[in-house]
């Protein structure tokens, strides 16, 4: 493989009476067009369906479909609407109807070229269609690149729930070129930082504390910070992924921030605020029911929520409150028998699963996202 190609393998334990499973993750710049000889060489079938959205079509799924042609592949591309609030069964029933009609098998294969929601959908059609076949991720956001690309979760939303409805589906391989990140815009930027930051605060203090030095920075494709911290990101969740792949348990520790964004996504209609806006003001709420529950040190939630706040949510909009976002969090794949259950930290770089604090400090704190820019995280 090409020097320029930097290698991380995410392994499983083998099933009963199976060899052990394992798939690589790949990182560079300016590595599209090397996609060829990669799925070559890993065996990818010669047929490939390439989804991507209306706004990657032109960027880079483009380049992909070239560098897989040049090397004897029979790609093509179907492009769906961008934005999360098109993650549906509506549209994973239109890409099924276009595969149909182009007469695609069990022996073809479905590279995802996007962010996050081109993923998780992509991922999804990959293994219902036709019961499974082989799956490439190609993500192109920096929320793809350091989360949603990595550890085999596929799926779409509910009107009501994110995510409801869904698989775990590992891909043959992961494909990140840090060149994508210079055409985003400083949201998107600022929407991944979010997941970079929950990666620090829940298992990684140095990442954190190198994250909070550098902040200003990371608000513009400084490519040579960005690559160390994709690198380190997809490490850590990959070691979290082996051990407990299906979510059974410890993997759940990923899941800070995310009961109460995804309410919030869910009562907005997966369109006001992005995926990385919500998960912000998620971590802030569940940064809060630490303190009250785990014993969080108040000064070390006043930093992490300090550093969140430079990520500049927009405000939540006053057609939701702290009532119906408590409410909606019932919806969370993580309830159980009617008891809501989250990621919290003791303190950063150590956080605990599981967790279920008493309702009066969650309500609490997410009533105190609606003050959170006028009193700043304060305890």
């Amino acid at each position: 493989m090409d020097r320029s190609l930097s290698k991380l393998t995410v392994a499983f334990p083998a099933d009963e009476g199976s060899t052990s499973r394992s798939y690589p993750i790949y990182t560079g710049h300016g590595i599209l067009s090397m996609i060829g000889p990669v799925a070559s060489e890993l065996h990818i079938p010669e047929r490939i369906i390439i989804i991507t959205d209306a706004n990657i079509e032109n960027l880079y799924a483009g380049h992909v479909y070239s560098a897989l042609l040049n090397f004897g592949f029979r790609p093509e591309i179907i492009s769906i609407p961008a934005g999360e609030k098109h993650k549906t069964l509506d549209t994973v029933r239109f890409v099924y109807d276009k595969m149909h009609d182009a007469g695609c098998g069990r022996d073809t294969a479905v590279i995802a070229v996007g962010g996050g929601v081109v993923g998780d959908l992509a991922g999804f059609v990959a293994a219902t269609y036709h019961r499974g076949i082989p799956f490439v991720q190609v993500p192109t956001t920096l929320l793809a690149q350091v989360d949603s690309s990595v550890g085999g979760k596929v799926g779409v939303n509910l009107p009501y729930g994110k995510n409801l409805v869904g698989a775990f589906y590992q891909p043959r391989f992961v494909f990140i070129d840090t060149k994508t990140l210079i055409t985003l815009s400083q949201r998107e930027l600022r929407s991944g930082m979010a997941e970079v930051i929950k990666y620090g605060t829940i298992l990684d203090g140095e990442l954190f504390e190198m994250i909070a030095g550098v902040i200003d920075s990371l608000l513009i494709p400084d490519i040579n910070l960005y690559s160390d911290i994709i690198e380190r990101c997809c490490a850590l969740k990959a070691s979290v992924v082996e051990r407990d792949e299906r979510e059974s348990g410890y993997r759940e520790i990923l899941n800070f921030g995310h009961t109460v964004g995804h309410a919030i996504e869910a009562l907005t209609g997966y369109s006001t605020l992005t995926h990385g806006e919500a998960i912000t003001y998620g971590m802030m709420a569940e940064t809060h029911t630490s303190v009250n529950h785990c014993g969080l040190p108040k000064e070390e939630a006043h930093r992490l929520c300090s550093l969140l706040l430079r990520l500049s949510p927009p405000p939540l909009p006053d057609t939701i409150d702290d009532e119906q976002i408590y409410l909606a969090m019932f919806n969370d794949k993580k309830v159980r028998s009617g008891v809501l259950r989250f990621s919290l930290i003791n303190k950063i770089g150590d956080a605990a699963f599981g967790e279920s604090p008493e309702p009066h400090y969650v309500k609490q704190s997410v009533r105190k996202l609606f003050t959170i820019y006028k009193d700043e995280c304060e305890y």
